[in-house]
């Protein structure tokens, strides 16, 4: 009784899958057996070849015809790896080969387990025997190389045999006291026959009645018993369950057994591990790799058999023109795929958020890219910001405390309040462009700046032509005057700022910007950013600003010479050419960048044109105010005007 062979070859494979041996040579005898053998193991090895990725290549095949009489043949120094039908324990072994050759080999033998008693059941045995057993008094004759007195009559005999002889005595290669596979197989073959004959007495009537009737059994046919065999299941006392699958095989796994060698010619058998073919795909075969005893020429370092050495990771197999598919160049990976095992047989490409290594054995992790309000640019920029944003509070705090002092008054208090405090919120709306973006950011950051500023530009647009109109206002019988007042410029604040107000709704309701990714524009990062949605909306606000800001220059221009009691004009002047330059040149710096810098790009044009109008509209007055105070009177706007 032994398990299948097809279960027993796919053990095989999936040893040498668990060493990676795909260099191997195969010995077997010219014998039908042999040639069965043969004609059964390669299509495997072959078809799992194709399909796992060259699991086993055939460098030679070699016969050896007849039985294997020429044991200093043998090449020492390998790994013999042998079937379960491989057995030390034979007298021809023992008598004419070399153990030491197969020390450290592996081998498959069906599984055992020691039975209770068997032990001392061998130890029990006598040449002369009660049940008159021939077999162990020749086979005593064998291994003790005596003969009994009886035996051979009339031939002399060096040695006697006594029947005192101790079975223990003999070499593993002739006799073995522990349970060994084949024995187990035996055992386990006479029970089932046992069992067999029992089902099938139960289940005939014929044969009960030739027993009941004294006649004693039937002759029964060979053929008649295998219908019981096939269904029959039990537990030996050993513990294990004894039955045959559908194609009348043995339901069993293998031991996977290490053979060692002894000088006095003894060896033992080492279970290393064990196959059950029972379990599931993956989880078969299982070894203690630590236990094996490799042959002493391999200094228990685990032998190589490969036909070159294995393409480490970051390259790929190529195979080899004209050699077995087993042998192969490596060749490093393209540039943009990885690989990142051993003996891999293409490159692959890492996933989008992911790029290769430079040694393109493995895939590493884009780094996110924004302008993060830790980046050294964006500390830089938050720190400009607050600083603009601390010195427009000042300025207003200055032009509050001395609202009533005649060159505040002068300059429209509403107008300049107003202007300030669009300012103020200018730089703090840079903020908004600083961090990951999100959705709520995308969505405020242009429609906030774009409103703000036009409100600022607004205040300056109405300041200026509020000068104008004072001064044609002067005139004798002039009707502009009723124009003059809060309400003027209400009006234009409330108009320009509607106009960009409705740009913005627009571009909300039809195209609003959304935070994006843009993998492959940055090696090993990830452009986080803000998409516009529509970058033609995003052009209309700018263009708005642009025209408010050329007509608030156009106006000043024409007004800067009038009279000064009434007049910062040619400051508006400069404030707005700093204004437009800004922005003009924002225009193609903006979309020659991107990522952090396209943000930067945007903070920094905010920042130098909100500072250029803070500073030529009110470092002027700031100066007057707090260090000539002397020239903030009425009589000195009066004279100035003189």
């Amino acid at each position: 009784m032994i398990p299948s062979e097809t279960n027993q070859y796919m053990g095989l494979i999936q040893l040498l899958l668990f060493f990676q041996w795909k260099w191997i040579g195969i010995i077997s005898p010219d014998d039908d057996k042999g040639e069965k053998f043969v004609q059964a193991v390669l299509p495997m090895l072959s078809q799992y070849a194709i399909y796992s990725q060259a699991v086993a290549c055939l460098k030679w095949l070699l016969y050896f015809y007849g039985s294997l009489e020429s044991p200093t043949q043998l090449t020492i120094g390998k790994v013999w790896f042998m079937t379960a039908q491989w057995d030390f324990s034979s007298e021809t072994f023992h008598r004419y080969f070399d153990i030491h050759v197969f020390h450290g080999s592996l081998s498959l033998a069906s599984r055992s387990k020691e039975v209770l008693g068997f032990t001392e059941f061998l130890r029990s045995l006598h040449p002369i025997w009660s049940k008159e057993d021939g077999f162990i008094k020749i086979f005593w004759e064998q291994a003790f190389n005596c003969l009994f007195s009886n035996s051979h009559e009339g031939k002399e005999s060096i040695n006697s045999c006594t029947g005192e002889e101790n079975l223990e005595s003999l070499p593993g290669t002739l006799f073995e006291m522990t349970m060994t596979s084949q024995s187990y197989s035996i055992y386990n073959a006479v029970h089932a026959i046992v069992h067999a004959l029992h089902k099938m007495f139960l289940s005939s009537t014929q044969i009960k009645s030739y027993l009941l009737s004294g006649l004693g059994p039937p002759k029964l046919l060979h053929w008649q018993l295998h219908h019981f065999l096939r269904t029959i299941s039990f537990n030996n006392s050993a513990g294990d369950t004894i039955s045959f699958d559908e194609n009348r095989e043995l339901v069993a796994g293998f031991d996977v057994i290490n053979w060692i060698t002894f000088p006095n010619k003894s060896f033992l058998r080492m279970k290393v591990g064990y196959l059950d073919t029972q379990a599931l795909s993956g989880h078969q075969l299982s070894i203690y790799e630590e236990a094996i005893t490799w042959h002493s020429s391999f200094n228990q370092i685990l032998p190589v058999a490969l036909c070159n050495e294995k393409c480490h990771p970051g390259y790929r197999r190529k195979k080899k023109e004209g050699e077995p598919f087993c042998c192969y160049n490596c060749v490093p990976c393209p540039d943009g795929k990885i690989s990142d095992q051993k003996d891999m047989n293409n490159c692959f490409q890492c996933p989008e958020d992911q790029f290769p290594h430079e040694n393109k054995n493995q895939c590493i992790v884009k780094r996110l890219h924004f302008l993060s309000f830790l980046h050294p640019l964006g500390i830089s920029l938050t720190f400009l910001a607050l600083f603009f944003v601390l010195l427009t509070i000042l300025i207003l705090g200055v032009f509050i405390k001395n609202q009533n002092t005649p060159i505040v008054k002068a300059n429209n208090r509403d107008l300049t309040y107003c202007l300030l405090i669009s300012l103020l919120l200018c730089f703090l709306c840079s903020l908004l462009f600083i961090g990951q973006p999100q959705i709520v950011t995308c969505y405020l950051r242009q429609i906030t700046f774009g409103i703000i500023f036009t409100v600022a530009v607004s205040c300056i647009l109405a300041k200026t032509i509020t000068v104008v109109l004072a001064f044609m206002a002067t005139k004798p019988g002039s009707r502009i005057r009723k124009w003059i007042g809060r309400r003027l410029t209400i009006i234009i604040l409330f108009n320009c700022s509607f106009i960009q107000s409705c740009i913005c709704g627009v571009w909300l309701c039809t195209a609003p910007p959304f935070p994006e990714v843009d993998m492959y524009s940055l090696r090993g990062e990830i452009i986080v950013q803000c998409n516009e949605g529509s970058l033609g909306m995003f052009y209309y606000v700018l263009g708005y600003l642009g025209f408010l800001a050329i007509v608030s220059f156009t106006v000043a221009f024409l007004a800067r010479k009038l009279p000064d009691t009434f007049n910062e004009a040619k400051f508006i002047t400069f404030s707005m050419l700093v204004f437009c330059s800004v922005w003009l040149s924002f225009i193609p710096t903006y979309q020659s960048t991107n990522g952090e810098y396209m943000v930067a790009v945007e903070i920094f044009s905010i920042l130098a044109s909100g500072a250029g109008l803070l500073s030529c509209i009110f470092f002027p007055k700031c100066y007057i105010i707090i260090l000539k105070p002397e020239l903030n009177i009425k009589e000195q706007l009066i004279k100035r005007n003189i």
